[in-house]
């Protein structure tokens, strides 16, 4: 998560990686209920409704955080977005796939489970719910922060547009914990 045991960055993280989790979740949920599997769907609307609470939480403290020190929580917010918000599933091992994570992704992206655009969303949302574009009375560092987060999301959904021009077909891989079935990424 690389925090740093910085309570900051912390609440940065958690704030938007409950926010991911939340629509990952709530996608995952629509996708079941369309498949025709409503047990599954039910389970992870309960989850995301859950993950839904907990980002309330973690991005209502952040707010007290801006109005108390938007110095140090521009700071933070800059350092978190310059390292990339990963999921803690980025830990995950089979035991077998050395890049089970980078499959995993892809296969979430390319069902619109959790993709590059929900990434910007998120970012954009916390921009605006934490009024970064307004924020006054910054550091130089501060003012450098703010001009790198707001222009982040925008940066990202080009750079995905150039990537997904440049794409190439993307091959199958197994999952394990599917019995080995193939998968397209």
């Amino acid at each position: 998560m690389q925090t740093e045991n910085n309570p900051f960055l912390g609440l940065v993280y958690s704030s938007f990686q409950e926010r991911a989790t939340f629509i990952s979740h709530g996608n995952t949920a629509v996708l079941a209920k369309h498949y025709g599997d409503n047990h599954l769907a039910q389970i992870c609307r309960t989850i995301a409704a859950d993950e839904k609470r907990h980002e309330t939480a973690y991005a209502t403290i952040m707010d007290k955080l801006f109005d108390v020190d938007p110095d140090l929580s521009v700071l933070a917010f800059d350092n978190m977005m310059r390292k990339k918000i990963s999921m803690p599933a980025h830990w995950m091992y089979d035991g077998q796939d050395e890049d089970l994570y980078v499959h995993f992704s892809a296969v979430a992206q390319r069902l619109g489970v959790y993709t590059v655009e929900d990434y910007a969303n998120i970012l954009e949302f916390l921009v605006e719910r934490w009024n970064v574009e307004k924020l006054t009375g910054l550091s130089d560092e501060g003012r450098k922060a703010q001009d790198y987060i707001c222009r982040l999301a925008p940066k990202i959904r080009r750079l995905e547009e150039r990537a997904q021009m440049r794409a190439k077909p993307k091959p199958d891989v197994t999952f394990s914990w599917i019995f080995n079935r193939s998968v397209k990424l």
